[in-house]
């Protein structure tokens, strides 16, 4: 490790001194003893210097009373080691459950509710081409992946007694098992997943088909939010920026929240489990977020049979096919064997077929290798040009990137794998591709100057919550004629609504009004059309929605635990139909202020006399308050909850399943969240909803549900100083 300049220009300095004090006059009794002194002098200022700057002789864990890692590394291999050991701390059971999906391997292991994930995983080709990314890795890169599953590997070992011993069976872990689950994250989860195509008829592939947020859990979507806001918008003139994700509560889509510190990174945030990078992060000097974008990554190609074979631009094409065996466990042990023959034409891997026509899958991004490694790279960058640098790669597949830094910079891109296509608008890449012509057949994408993209807008502000990338500021940054009519879809939900409105009528947002409005469960929705619909139940309705239209005037149009009549407006827009309940539908020229209105007032009223009636038979009341219904259950924690769908409007975004005794529970929504000011010292808070780990008896699944509930985070430490102050635990390797 080398003196940094200020470290040699003090050595230097001190050196003189002590030649003029000392030296001059030890050569003039001993010229030999000049040289033995000044040596020593030098050696011992050399080896103090290089201890303040030095990386530590050995790398440790500092785990705080929250559970969250502070990996201190001596080198970027025992970095990468220390993250692996942390999550099997945290997450084990799950982490190894999930690396035995991605082998496709996991009716094997755990029995017959595995099949069908097993069949996606190597229908996909997952496991082979893992491997494959695993050779194609830097040697570096490769030997950094290595070392996290070391890190797997060796608290295995030395905790079997933590682990279950149903999981153990996976175990040792290898590298292209880190690569083969980041694959079934991404490609085969977010850009596109079984539910949506796996073995369903033409008719209900198009169904199913939808593009502007993966359906990744039934009742659930995969969501953001991302705010980035500039100087001149900051009450304190430092930018700001709000990461929030919203992901299902469990299985792949847990965030874990960690720091790591290593020569030539210091980075703290999060990660999906199991993925030995930070995905959302920030540093000293720069931080981003990512947001689900309104990204086309696949296409369901039809294709028309002749025998055995299929039609390309008139010629008969042989499909290639790979057998498989594979093994599923049974109830008493034993393992049957189950043939699977997967079928690929040029288009991809077949998943529906009848007897004259096919579907063939294609998917962006198999042959990009590359993404664990730009977003190592993009948390170690300090600066805009370096981190687009990274980002430049286009190695991840898709996602928004909200972007800001300590120079005051912010900016928005339309991250993703875009193919270059020959004809069509987004909606007609969500329907079922005639496979017959290679003119359909994209096999290029869009290079990083085609992305949408705006760097420090005149706005001051950047937002998205899974919008097009066309509503991200106003004035309008990014114009959609500017682009291809298939790159995004063009609508603004009521969420971006609200999100817009908060930070467009707020001249001046300090670091503590950004959280509060991060809180906000607002309904913008029930802003927009109350107006008209109390007036219409009043003079079209019964008793009952007149009754009805009474408590949602006096409703506060909040989600809060305490608010009443919430119930029941979320219940009446359950029953209407948003694609035809308005009479101004949503308009490109008036994108905040539509939809508006109802198209039949008596209809709208129909529905709330139908809600009233649920609501006031489940709970005896009509203006039964949020909390009592929607609830934070946890092991012994019983919450009253806040939040609520973000299609009513509701930037705090919570989707409930319904439980029992007519209450509901939490599945999804807001996971983690981190608010950042580039100050300096960098100021933060963060929360991770759930908590931090999930393995059984851990004080850390649950602890930071409290504060969830009474929307707060909590203080994020970064320096040794701030962690030895709430220090649980210290591992040192």
């Amino acid at each position: 490790m080398f003196m940094s300049r200020v470290q040699l220009i003090l050595t230097r300095s001190i050196l003189r001194y002590y030649y003029r004090r000392y030296a001059l006059k030890v050569f003039k009794r001993n010229p030999n003893r000049l040289l033995a002194f000044t040596l020593s002098v030098l050696f011992a200022l050399i080896i103090g210097c290089q201890s303040l700057g030095s990386p530590p002789r050995s790398t440790e864990i500092l785990w705080d009373t929250y559970g969250i890692p502070h990996i201190y590394a001596k080198n970027t291999q025992s970095a990468f080691e220390a993250f692996g050991w942390a999550q099997m701390q945290s997450h084990g059971n799950l982490l190894l459950r999930l690396y035995g999906q991605a082998r496709g391997r996991a009716a094997e292991y755990w029995g017959e509710k595995y099949l069908e994930s097993d069949q996606w995983v190597l229908t996909m080709g997952v496991p082979s081409r893992a491997r494959s990314w695993y050779e194609q890795q830097s040697p570096t890169f490769r030997g950094y992946l290595d070392a996290f599953a070391k890190g797997i590997n060796n608290y295995a070992k030395e905790h079997a007694d933590l682990i279950d011993d149903s999981v153990e069976v996976l175990l040792p872990v290898k590298g292209e098992d880190v690569l083969a689950h980041l694959q079934r994250v991404l490609n085969f989860t977010f850009i596109v997943n079984p539910q949506q195509v796996a073995g369903v008829s033409k008719e209900s592939m198009l169904r199913l088909r939808s593009a502007l947020t993966p359906s990744v859990a039934e009742g659930s979507k995969a969501g953001s939010n991302g705010w980035a806001i500039a100087p001149s918008r900051s009450a304190t003139s430092k930018a700001m920026l709000l990461a929030n994700p919203h992901l299902p509560w469990s299985d792949l889509f847990l965030w874990y929240e960690a720091q790591v510190t290593a020569p030539g990174i210091d980075a703290y945030g999060a990660t999906l489990v199991g993925i030995p990078v930070l995905t959302i992060a920030f540093n000293d000097n720069l931080g981003w977020t990512h947001t689900v974008n309104t990204f086309d990554g696949w296409d369901a190609y039809e294709l028309k049979l002749v025998d055995n074979s299929y039609r390309l631009d008139n010629k008969i094409r042989r499909f290639e096919t790979k057998n498989f065996s594979l093994k599923v466990k049974q109830n008493d042990g034993t393992l049957r064997e189950q043939p699977l023959v997967v079928k690929s034409s040029v288009h991809g891997p077949i998943v529906s077929q009848t007897d004259d026509k096919a579907v063939a899958l294609r998917v962006v991004g198999l042959d990009r290798p590359g993404v664990l490694e730009q977003w190592w790279d993009m948390a170690r960058s300090q600066n805009l040009k370096q981190f687009e640098t990274a980002l430049q790669r286009l190695q991840l597949p898709m996602f928004t990137v909200m972007y800001a830094d300590r120079e005051g910079h912010i900016m928005h891109l339309f991250n993703g794998q875009v193919p270059v296509r020959q004809q069509g608008d987004f909606k007609y890449w969500q329907g079922i591709i005639p496979g017959d012509a290679s003119q359909t057949l994209w096999t290029k994408i869009h290079p990083y100057q085609d992305l949408p993209r705006v760097v420090d807008p005149p706005s001051g502000w950047l937002q998205n919550t899974n919008d097009p990338p066309w509503t991200t500021t106003f004035p309008t940054a990014i114009k959609s004629e500017n682009y291809p009519p298939y790159m995004a879809p063009r609508f603004m939900d009521f969420r971006a609504q609200r999100s817009t409105r908060m930070l467009d009528e707020d001249e001046k947002i300090s670091f503590d009004e950004m959280i509060e409005y991060k809180h906000s469960t607002r309904m913008e929705f029930a802003d927009r059309i109350l107006d008209d619909l109390i007036p219409a139940a009043r003079s079209l309705g019964n008793e009952l929605a007149i009754r009805a239209a009474d408590v949602l005037e006096r409703w506060d149009r909040q989600a809060n635990a305490d608010s009443r009549g919430a119930v029941l407006f979320a219940s009446w827009a359950e029953e209407i139909d948003f694609d035809t309940a308005f009479s101004k539908p949503w308009a490109e020229n008036s994108p905040r202020t539509t939809p508006d209105g109802l198209a039949n007032p008596q209809s709208a009223v129909t529905a709330l006399e139908a809600a009233a009636v649920k609501v006031e038979k489940a709970y005896g009341q009509l203006n039964i308050a949020w909390g009592e219904v929607f609830r934070l259950k946890h092991e012994n924690l019983d919450l009253p909850a806040n939040g609520g769908d973000g299609d009513l409007g509701i930037f705090r975004v919570v989707n409930f399943a319904p439980s029992e005794k007519g209450h509901f529970l939490p599945v999804a929504g807001d996971s983690y969240v981190a608010a950042i000011e580039f100050s300096k010292p960098v100021k933060a808070m963060a929360l991770t909803s759930y908590g931090n780990s999930s393995q059984p008896g851990s004080p850390h699944a649950v602890d930071q549900l409290p504060l969830f509930a009474r929307k707060q985070l909590r203080p994020v430490w970064r320096s040794q100083d701030e962690i030895t102050a709430h220090l649980e635990e210290r591992k040192v390797f």
